[in-house]
C-alpha cells in the first residue's frame, strides 16, 4: 500500500490535506513543491510529511498531478519553524508554508539557471577536512587550500589562475567538499574591492562583542540596549565578522525596506562576501535569485525585511534583528506572526546566538532581560566622543505660533543655520491639514466610508482618506450652509512645508514622507542631498526615525508630542517614547552637540516628563509596573478575535455567538466583549472584535485551539471576515 502524502496547499484551511502519490516518479521528500489538484483548480502545494494512514478513506484521497523539485526546497529546519508558526499564532499551514518560498516558487516556478558569474565556495564538510588527508590527492588539496585562504567565494577564472583544474571543482562538488553559486554581473567582486578598516571600538562596544562571540557555541538571546549613536552597528560588524570567519552566515533584519540601501553599502564597505537581499519591493526575478543563493550558502549575509526570518540558511551562525521594538516586524493581514519572536525561535532552533539591538528595547524584549530569558548588553554613551542631545519642552499654551511652529522653534531653526548646519523636524502627520472645516456651521470633510475625517492634500488638491484611501475633490462651498469659504484646520507636512519655506526662502526643505517618497530612487536622492552637510531642513513622518544617519543635523524639532498621550491603545505611551527617542537621536553626531525641542500642551505629563528628565529607562520601569498591576503585556497574553461585515447586525451576531463558544473553553482565560473597534466604520465595512485575556500562554492557546473548529462552523461567519490575531500590537 502506497503512502499518504500531507501537503500544506494555499488556502485557509486549518489542516493539511492528504494525497496519494499516484505515478509520481519518485516519493517527494518533505519540502518538496508538487501540483495538486484543489476543488475545480490546480495548486502548488508543499509536501510536509509522509504517513502511513489518513483519516479520510483512502478512496477519498485524490492522486498528486505532478512532482516539481526532484529534491526538497525546504530544509527540515525551516519545515519545523513552518509548523510552529502555524500552531503557535492559529494559521492555516498552507498560507505559512507559502511564505517560506519567493512569489515565482509558490506559482510553481522552477529554479532558474545562474546569471551571473559562477563562484565557488568550501561546505561546511570542506571547512573541516584536514588538508593532510589529501596528501594522495594534490590537486584537491590544492583546491580546499586555495579556497580556504580566500577571503570571498571564487571564479573559476581565478581557481584556474591558481592551478585548480575545473575537473577537481566538479570532483569536489560531488563529494560535497564544495559549493557552487553565482555572481550578480553588476555587481562589484568582492574579492577586489578596497574594504574599510574597523574602527577602534569603545570599551562598550568590546565587551558586547566578545560577551556575545563567547556564546557562539550555542543558543543565547542578547538584547543591545544602545544610545542612539552608541554604534550598535559596530557590535554587529564584530560578532559578524568572526560568524563569517568560520564560514557560517549570517541572517540580518531591518524594519523598513527603506533602510536596507543604507545597510547594504556599510556592508559592502566592510565585507567581502557575497549578500543577498530579500524583501517585498524587489522584483519577481531579483527576489528569486535572493532566495537561491540564500539557500545555496552563496550569500553569506543576508539581509531584509520581516520575510527574511524564513529565509534559507544552511550554515546560519547568527540572527540580528536590528531596531527590535519596530512595529514592522508584526505582520498585520494574512499570517500574522512576529519576525522578531519568529527570529528568536529560529536561533533556539538552530543553535545559534540571536542579537536584538534597540535605542528603545521593546517592554517585552526588557521583561525578558530582567527574568533571565535574554542578556542585556548596555552601550550608555554615543561613539566618538559625541554628547547626549539636550531636550527642552516648548509649552504652545504660552508661546506664539506661525502655522504648527512655534516661533521659539523657528528663531532656534535660524541659529542653526547661521551656523551653516541642518535642522530635523519630525511631525508624524501627512497631508495639508488634517481637517477641513466650515467655520459658519461647523460642517466637518467626512468620509462617507469610514469613521474618520478626510486630510487636505494638495499637489493636486483633493481630500483623502488615509484609511480606505478614498480621494473627492475639496468642496468651493460649505455643502451644508454654502457657506463659500471652508477652511483647513490643523497642520500636516505638506502644510508645515509651506510654513518653513515662507520663514527660510534659501533653505532647502527636504520633505520625507510616504506622498513625497513614492520610490528607494527618490529617498536615495533626499538622503544624498542631506548628507552634504549644507544647511537644510529635513520634514518628515516616523520615515526619519529608523536608523538614519543625518550628520549635519543639530536640531531636532518634535511639532506635537500630545498625539499619543491619550489614546485608548495602551501601547500608545509606549508608541510615542520610542518615536521621540528615536527622532531625538537623529541630533547631533561626532564634534556636534545637539538639542531637542519638544513642542506640547500637556508639559506638566507625568509620562513625558520622567522620558525627558530621566530618560527611556526611567519611563519603561514606570508603564512597566502598570503593566503588571493589570496583567496587560509582558505580564499576561492576549489574543484579539476581529470582525467585520457589511451590515451592522450580522457583526454583532457572530461576535455573540463566537463570546459564548469561547466563554465554554476558556478556563483561566477572560473573554471580553464584544465591543465595537475604535474605529466602527472602515472602507463601508462595521468592525467589531473579542479580546482574550490571560496571565499565561497555555490556557490561551488551548482555549483558542479548541474553540477554533467551533468558530469556523458558525452559520453567522459567513457573512462576515473573521481572524485571530495572537500576541496582536494593534489593538485596532
Amino acid at each position: 500500500m502506497s503512502p499518504v502524502l500531507r501537503i500544506a496547499v494555499p488556502s485557509p484551511l486549518r489542516d493539511c490535506l492528504d494525497y496519494l502519490p499516484g505515478d509520481a516518479p519518485h516519493l517527494p521528500e518533505p519540502g518538496t513543491r508538487v501540483r495538486v489538484p484543489l476543488g475545480r483548480r490546480s495548486v502548488v502545494g508543499v509536501v510536509t510529511e509522509i504517513a502511513d494512514s489518513s483519516h479520510l478513506p483512502r478512496e477519498r484521497l485524490r492522486p498528486i498531478q505532478a512532482v516539481i523539485d526532484a529534491s526538497p526546497l525546504l530544509p527540515s529546519d525551516l519545515l519545523a519553524l513552518a509548523r510552529w508558526i502555524a500552531d503557535y499564532y492559529q494559521a492555516p499551514p498552507g498560507e505559512v508554508f507559502a511564505l517560506c518560498l519567493p512569489p515565482a516558487m509558490r506559482r510553481g516556478q522552477a529554479a532558474i539557471p545562474p546569471a551571473g558569474e559562477r563562484v565557488w565556495t568550501l561546505s561546511a564538510a570542506g571547512r573541516q577536512m584536514d588538508p593532510d588527508s589529501l596528501t594522495r590527492a594534490p590537486a584537491r588539496r590544492r583546491a580546499l587550500e586555495t579556497l580556504g585562504a580566500a577571503s570571498a567565494p571564487l571564479t573559476a577564472q581565478a581557481l584556474s589562475a591558481a592551478g585548480v583544474r575545473p575537473e577537481i571543482l566538479r570532483g569536489l562538488l560531488k563529494a560535497g567538499l564544495v559549493e557552487v553559486g553565482e555572481r550578480d554581473p553588476d555587481a562589484p567582486d568582492p574579492s577586489t574591492r578596497d574594504l574599510e578598516a574597523a574602527p577602534e571600538p569603545t570599551a562598550e562596544q568590546r565587551s558586547a562583542a566578545a560577551a556575545i562571540l563567547d556564546a557562539s557555541g550555542g543558543f543565547a538571546a542578547f538584547l543591545l540596549d544602545g544610545v542612539t549613536g552608541s554604534g550598535k552597528t559596530e557590535v554587529y560588524f564584530r560578532v559578524m565578522q568572526r560568524v563569517l570567519d568560520a564560514g557560517r552566515q549570517v541572517l540580518l533584519l531591518v524594519p523598513e525596506i527603506g533602510l536596507t540601501p543604507q545597510t547594504l553599502a556599510r556592508l559592502r564597505a566592510r565585507f567581502a562576501v557575497p549578500l543577498a537581499v530579500l524583501h517585498s519591493g524587489l522584483g519577481a526575478t531579483a527576489r528569486l535569485r535572493a532566495w537561491e543563493a540564500a539557500a545555496a550558502g552563496a550569500a553569506r549575509i543576508i539581509v531584509g525585511t520581516r520575510s527574511a526570518v524564513l529565509a534559507p540558511a544552511p550554515e546560519l551562525g547568527l540572527v540580528i534583528v536590528d531596531e527590535e521594538h519596530d512595529e514592522s516586524y508584526k505582520q498585520q493581514d494574512g499570517v500574522r506572526y512576529s519576525a522578531r519572536d519568529v527570529a528568536v525561535k529560529r536561533a533556539a532552533e538552530r543553535a545559534v546566538p540571536v542579537l536584538l539591538g534597540s535605542a528603545t528595547p521593546s517592554l517585552e524584549s526588557l521583561h525578558n532581560a530582567e527574568t533571565g530569558r535574554y542578556r542585556r548588553l548596555v552601550l550608555s554613551e554615543r561613539a566618538g566622543g559625541a554628547v547626549t542631545p539636550t531636550h527642552r519642552l516648548i509649552d504652545l499654551r504660552r508661546h506664539a505660533c506661525t502655522g504648527a511652529l512655534a516661533d521659539a522653534a523657528l528663531d532656534a531653526m535660524e541659529a542653526r543655520f547661521a551656523a551653516g548646519e541642518q535642522v530635523l523636524v519630525f511631525l508624524n502627520r501627512r497631508g495639508y491639514a488634517p481637517v477641513f472645516m466650515c467655520h459658519g456651521c461647523g460642517w466637518i470633510a467626512e468620509c462617507p466610508r469610514c469613521d474618520a475625517r478626510l486630510t487636505l492634500h494638495q499637489n493636486p488638491a483633493a481630500l483623502q482618506c488615509h484609511h480606505c484611501g478614498r480621494r473627492e475633490a475639496p468642496p468651493s462651498r460649505c455643502p451644508a450652509c454654502g457657506d463659500p469659504e471652508p477652511m483647513p484646520m490643523g497642520a500636516g507636512t505638506q502644510r508645515t512645508e509651506v510654513t518653513l519655506t515662507t520663514r527660510f526662502p534659501e533653505v532647502p526643505v527636504l520633505r520625507i514622507d510616504r506622498d513625497a517618497v513614492r520610490s528607494g530612487a527618490r529617498m536615495a536622492r533626499l538622503f544624498d542631498q542631506a548628507q552634504r552637510g549644507e544647511p537644510a531642513i529635513l520634514l518628515g513622518t516616523q520615515m526619519l526615525t529608523k536608523g538614519h544617519h543625518f550628520p549635519a543635523v543639530t536640531l531636532v524639532v518634535v511639532v506635537d508630542a500630545d498625539a499619543g498621550l491619550f489614546s485608548t491603545d495602551f501601547r500608545a505611551g509606549e508608541r510615542l517614547a520610542q518615536q521621540l527617542v528615536q527622532v531625538a537621536g537623529r541630533a547631533g553626531r561626532a564634534d556636534r552637540p545637539g538639542t531637542v525641542l519638544i513642542q506640547t500642551r500637556h508639559p506638566d505629563d507625568p509620562r513625558l516628563t520622567a522620558l525627558i528628565e530621566q530618560g527611556y529607562g526611567a519611563f519603561a520601569a514606570q508603564v512597566l509596573a502598570e503593566r503588571r498591576e493589570l496583567g496587560l503585556p509582558p505580564f499576561g497574553r492576549l489574543a484579539l478575535l476581529r470582525a467585520e461585515a457589511l451590515v451592522e447586525a450580522d457583526l454583532f451576531a457572530f461576535l455573540e455567538e463566537a463570546a459564548a463558544v469561547l466563554g465554554q473553553t476558556a478556563t483561566g482565560v477572560l473573554v471580553l466583549g464584544p465591543v465595537p473597534a475604535p474605529m466602527m466604520r472602515r472602507a463601508g465595512r462595521f468592525r467589531g472584535q473579542l479580546l482574550l485575556q490571560a496571565p499565561r500562554r497555555a490556557p490561551l492557546h488551548a482555549c483558542v485551539q479548541r474553540a477554533l473548529p467551533e468558530l469556523d462552523a458558525l452559520r453567522s461567519g459567513r457573512r462576515i471576515r473573521w481572524s485571530l490575531d495572537v500576541d496582536p500590537l494593534d489593538m485596532f
